[in-house]
């Protein structure tokens, strides 16, 4: 338990911390003495201000002590340590929580966890305990269905990727808002296989502005196969000519 009244003997000890501080410091950066603080039975830090460049607000912590009966004070610790008005660099985040749509470039990898709770596992392509021409056909039928991978969306998965395709080019955008129909209905949409082919397909118009992109069947725009014939350009009105007098020019 510390002791809340510092040990007199260490509590006088400032030149000593002083000197310890100084030879721990840059030359010239040691800057004035703010107090001490009791940190337990016989062990009492000094503070001094620090003009260490690139540190505002940091301090030195000097921390003696004694023994117990004794008389001589000895230096235990020396430390560069962070005051209250401290600049200091912002708490670690894992590199995997720092990630962001768009941050993967060419040449990086990015690797996925093995309990990654977006997938689960797939089918291995092998029937346990049979012939290899039976493993065979049905790694066969595997492939032929798009299976064969070790891992698959999970339900997880699906769900967050599907509510990040409805965020892009779903029902609620302006433009789905104003178009004269949806996507369900467009002969430029193509479906997806697998569960989401439901609600989802891609666009093949390449003069929407969802061209290439997942969209939600409820989504719209104006390049739908079917909207209504574009209206003629408005023709410019006729001149009118005031014969009773001249326009200003």
């Amino acid at each position: 338990m510390r002791s809340r009244t510092p040990d007199q003997l260490c509590a006088e000890a400032v030149e000593l911390a002083r000197e310890a501080a100084a030879e721990a410091a840059h030359p010239h950066s040691l800057g004035e003495y703010l107090g001490a603080v009791a940190e337990g039975d016989r062990l009492v830090t000094h503070l001094f201000g620090s003009e260490e460049p690139g540190y505002p607000g940091w301090r030195w912590g000097v921390t003696v002590t004694r023994a117990s009966r004794a008389r001589l004070v000895t230096v235990d610790e020396v430390a560069l340590t962070p005051g209250p008005e401290a600049l200091l660099a912002p708490d670690w985040v894992p590199w995997h929580e720092r990630l962001r749509p768009g941050d993967l470039g060419p040449g990086d990898l990015l690797p996925t966890d093995a309990d990654d709770p977006r997938l689960e596992p797939g089918f291995a392509g092998e029937a346990p305990e049979s012939e290899p021409a039976e493993r065979a056909t049905v790694a066969d039928v595997a492939a032929e269905l798009g299976l064969g991978r070790p891992r698959v969306l999970s339900v997880l998965g699906r769900t967050e990727a599907a509510e990040r395709w409805e965020d892009g080019f779903g029902p609620r955008t302006p433009t789905a808002q104003s178009a004269p129909a949806s996507c369900v209905s467009c002969g430029f949409l193509l479906p997806m296989a697998g569960s989401l082919r439901q609600a989802f397909g891609v666009c093949g118009n390449e003069y929407s502005p969802a061209d290439g992109h997942v969209v939600s069947l409820s989504f719209g725009c104006g390049g739908h196969s079917e909207a209504a014939v574009m209206p003629e350009p408005p023709q410019p009105a006729p001149p009118v000519i005031d014969h009773l007098g001249a326009d200003p020019l």
